[in-house]
């Protein structure tokens, strides 16, 4: 049997314990969740070209989330 990847996501959101509690949720049902929380972290992980899906946050210090899209 062929073992499957689990999909990569970034999980970019500010408010620490809501983006702990997502992410614990997708590790548990086998996705491999990493998190940044502010939007320039976000861009620079996204970047890295590792990311199966991006699950964005609007409103981030810094660099908010339409800023990360429209840089993306």
């Amino acid at each position: 049997m062929t073992e499957v990847n689990a999909l990569r996501i970034l999980l970019v959101e500010d408010e620490v314990p809501l983006a702990e509690a997502v992410a614990q949720l997708l590790n548990k049902n086998h996705y491999s969740a990493d998190m940044a929380h502010d939007g320039e972290t976000g861009l620079d992980n996204a970047l890295s070209g590792i990311y199966d899906l991006i699950i964005l946050d609007i409103m981030l210090p810094g660099m908010d989330g339409l800023s990360v899209l429209k840089n993306l």
